[in-house]
């Protein structure tokens, strides 16, 4: 592990302060754990986007079909 130095807003730093407490931990391993979650979540979703984006353009050059009228989109009578 890297050690690293960080300033704060005494709002954020109370917060943290909070935050670490609440979970039982140091604020440095919050702030750490804060750090690769978002570093691991922001992976995923350019992982998902990338995936997305490989399979290329829809096609919607078929048959279209006719939209439902608002009186069947909320028949009530149908969803019980």
């Amino acid at each position: 592990m890297k050690n690293i130095t960080i300033t704060l807003d005494a709002e954020a730093a109370a917060w943290a302060r909070k935050q670490a407490a609440e979970k039982g931990m140091s604020v440095s391993r919050l702030i750490g754990q804060l750090v690769h979650d978002t570093m691991t979540h922001k992976r995923e979703y350019e992982l998902a986007m990338r995936r997305f984006m490989s399979k290329g353009a829809f096609d919607i050059s078929g048959q279209s079909e006719k939209y439902p009228s608002r009186e069947e989109l909320y028949d009530r009578g149908r969803i019980r």
